[in-house]
């Protein structure tokens, strides 16, 4: 009896820790994992991104970030052709196999523009940002901290949805139960419909202090089709 008892404690008191655990407390273990030292928001730093893709070319990204001085560039490469974008405050270059100020014609050929710049910069920024990137000003964070499985693991589950100049989409994010470490996201345009993506993440890269997903793994949350690949190495 004594010990009926001594394990419906045990699993009271786990019931009740996920209950006591806010949406900002576990952002906040979750933030402490990924960048112990708080340096995110002087990030300046270099890697390069491999995107494997189902029936397309592989794609190697050399990518730069430098927040202080406001400070992006990347350089794609696909099979012989090179397109590059550097981006400084609201200054946005572009060029394309090493030619500078490319003309018209050649960046539709290449489906290149400052949108798309700034795009790039947004989408890598806070991919490779996250979570810290959930602190940002627009973001909300729901309370309450679900316990979910996914794909046979358990993990505490963050609601993240943001205002509406912002952005749509809902977002939720995967986190390590012991050790908070984020290794799954998910996002829905509309989730009454079931479209968007999930994300896998696994291994671990550490680039300038912050530890990042080294293999992303996208796939379509209706039918769990794998769109690609994102492979994280860093600068020699």
């Amino acid at each position: 009896m004594k010990f009926v008892f001594q394990v419906l404690i045990f699993f009271l008191a786990l019931h009740c820790h996920c209950q006591e655990l806010t949406g900002r407390q576990l952002l906040d273990k979750a933030i402490h994992y990924h960048d112990p030292n708080a340096q995110w928001n002087s990030f300046s730093g270099r890697f390069y991104v491999t995107m494997e893709s189902p029936n397309r070319p592989e794609r190697v990204s050399d990518i730069r970030i430098d927040l202080p001085k406001s400070f992006f560039s990347i350089q794609a490469t696909i099979k012989e052709d090179t397109s590059t974008y550097i981006i400084h405050n609201d200054s946005v270059t572009m060029a394309v196999n090493g030619i500078d100020n490319p003309s018209e014609a050649l960046l539709e050929e290449f489906r290149m523009s400052r949108e798309r710049g700034l795009f790039l910069k947004n989408y890598y920024t806070y991919l490779y940002g996250l979570p810290m990137k959930l602190n940002d000003p627009g973001t909300i964070i729901h309370d309450v901290v679900e316990e979910k499985d996914f794909k046979g693991n358990p993990y505490y589950v963050l609601k993240v949805t943001y205002e509406a100049a912002v952005g749509e989409d809902t977002w939720y994010f995967y986190f390590n139960r012991e050790s908070y470490k984020m290794e799954v996201y998910q996002f829905f345009h509309d989730e009454s419909k079931h479209d968007g993506e999930y994300i896998l993440l696994s291994d671990e890269e550490t680039i300038n202090g912050i530890k990042m997903p080294k293999v992303r793994s996208w796939y379509t949350n209706k039918n769990n089709t794998l769109l690609g690949t994102d492979i994280l190495n860093p600068a020699i």
